[in-house]
C-alpha cells in the first residue's frame, strides 16, 4: 500500500447511551403526566354565574334595539323604494303616451315627404339637443313644440325619480345587512345565556334562585322606600282651594293624565305575555314594543325603540314618577318599564321570562319620562 494512503477505519453506526435514551423517555413521561394533571379551568360561583347571564340579557336587549332600529329602518326605506318604483313606472306611461303622439308626427311627415330634418328630430333619443337649432325648431308648428318639451321633461324627471330609486335600493340592502347583523348578534347572545345556565347542576340552579329572590326581595325594598317618600310628599302639597275641581287625579299612585291611565291599564292587560325580541303585540312583546303599544292605545304614537322614546315627552325624577310614565335603564338606555305606582313597573324583561310587575330599582335607573 503506498505510503501515502492511510488505512480506512471501519465506523459503526451511533448508538446512544442507555442513560441518555432512559432520560428522554422519562422526561416526555414527566411532560405527559404534567399535561395531564393541568388543573382545569376554576369553575365560576353561582354569583359570577348570576352576573354573566344578566349582563348577557343586558347585552341581547341592547341588541335587540338595535335590531328594532334596523327593521324600522328597512320598512321605512322599502316603501319609499316602492313608492319610488311605481312613480318610475307611471312616469314610464307618461313618456310612451307622448313618444306615440311624437310617432304621429313623424308619420305625417313621412307621408308628405319623406325623411325630413324635422322628423330625425322627432325620433331622436335626445330631442333636447336640437332645440338650439333655430332652423329645424322654425318647422315645427306650437303643438309640436310643446309636445316634445313635455316629453323631454317627462324624461329628466323620470332619469331623477330612477336615480334616486337607485340610492334608496343601496340604503334598503345597507338596512337589510343590519337587521341580518342585529338579528345573528341577539341570538348570540340569548344561546351563550342558555348554555351557561344549562351547565349548572340541579343544586347551582337552586342556589341561583336563591341569589335571585335575594335580589328582588331589595329591589322591592328600595321600591317600598320610593312609595312611602311619594305618599309622604303627596301629604305635604297644598290642597287645590275651595270650589277648584282638579282636571285629573293627584297623588303618587294616580296616573298623569286621562291617556296615562289608559296606556298603563293596556300593558297590565298584557301581563303573562312572553318577552319576544323584536314583537311588538299583540302575542308578545319586547320592552319598547309594549311601551309604544300601550302608549298606542292611549292615543300616543311612541317611537320604536328606546333611544327614541327617552326623547318623546317631558322628563322627570324618580321621586316624581306617576303611573303611566316610562322609565329607562343603564347608561346605554337598552331597556325601559311603565311605571305602575308604588315603586313597582310593568315591563317586558328579557327571552325566556313574560310580561309582569317588577320593582324598578331591579336595574339601574337611567332617567324617566312622561309621554303626553
Amino acid at each position: 500500500m503506498p505510503s501515502h494512503r492511510k488505512p480506512r477505519t471501519r465506523t459503526r453506526p451511533a448508538v446512544p447511551a442507555l442513560g441518555v435514551t432512559t432520560a428522554a423517555l422519562a422526561s416526555v413521561s414527566l411532560l405527559a403526566q404534567s399535561a395531564d394533571a393541568a388543573p382545569a379551568a376554576p369553575r365560576p360561583s353561582i354569583e359570577e354565574v348570576q352576573k354573566k347571564v344578566d349582563d348577557l340579557y343586558r347585552q341581547a336587549d341592547l341588541a335587540t334595539q338595535k335590531y328594532d332600529a334596523a327593521k324600522e329602518a328597512t320598512t321605512t326605506q322599502r316603501a319609499k323604494v316602492d313608492s319610488l318604483l311605481d312613480q318610475v313606472a307611471a312616469g314610464t306611461a307618461k313618456m310612451n303616451d307622448t313618444r306615440r303622439v311624437i310617432g304621429s308626427y313623424a308619420a305625417a311627415q313621412y307621408r308628405d315627404g319623406g325623411v325630413t330634418p324635422t322628423m330625425r328630430l322627432l325620433f331622436s333619443d335626445d330631442p333636447q339637443a336640437f332645440f338650439d337649432q333655430d332652423q329645424l325648431m322654425g318647422r315645427l308648428s306650437d303643438e309640436q313644440h310643446r309636445t316634445l318639451s313635455t316629453f323631454e321633461a317627462e324624461r329628466a324627471a323620470n332619469a331623477k325619480k330612477r336615480a334616486e330609486a337607485g340610492r334608496s335600493l343601496a340604503s334598503l340592502t345597507t338596512s337589510q345587512q343590519a337587521l341580518r347583523a342585529g338579528k345573528e348578534e341577539v341570538q348570540g347572545r340569548l344561546a351563550a345565556a342558555r348554555t351557561l345556565l344549562s351547565t349548572l347542576t340541579e343544586q347551582e340552579k337552586e342556589r341561583l334562585a336563591a341569589l335571585e329572590k335575594k335580589k328582588q326581595d331589595e329591589a322591592r325594598r328600595r321600591a317600598a322606600e320610593l312609595a312611602a317618600q311619594q305618599a309622604a310628599a303627596a301629604k305635604k302639597k297644598p290642597a287645590p282651594p275651595a270650589g277648584h275641581a282638579p282636571t285629573a287625579p293627584s297623588g303618587p299612585s294616580a296616573p298623569a293624565s286621562s291617556k296615562a291611565a289608559k296606556a298603563l291599564a293596556f300593558a297590565r292587560a298584557q301581563m303573562g305575555k312572553p318577552y319576544v325580541w323584536g314583537a311588538t303585540g299583540p302575542a308578545s312583546y319586547d320592552c319598547s314594543g309594549l311601551t309604544q303599544a300601550a302608549w298606542k292605545a292611549a292615543g300616543v304614537d311612541l317611537p320604536r325603540t328606546t333611544w327614541d322614546q327617552v326623547k318623546a315627552g317631558t322628563r322627570v325624577a324618580t321621586a316624581d314618577l306617576q303611573p303611566g310614565d316610562l322609565v329607562f335603564f343603564y347608561d346605554d338606555i337598552s331597556h325601559v318599564g311603565m311605571y305602575a305606582g308604588g315603586g313597582l313597573m310593568i315591563h317586558a324583561p328579557h327571552s325566556g321570562a313574560y310580561v309582569r310587575e317588577e320593582s324598578i330599582y331591579y336595574m339601574p335607573i337611567y332617567g324617566a319620562v312622561r309621554p303626553g
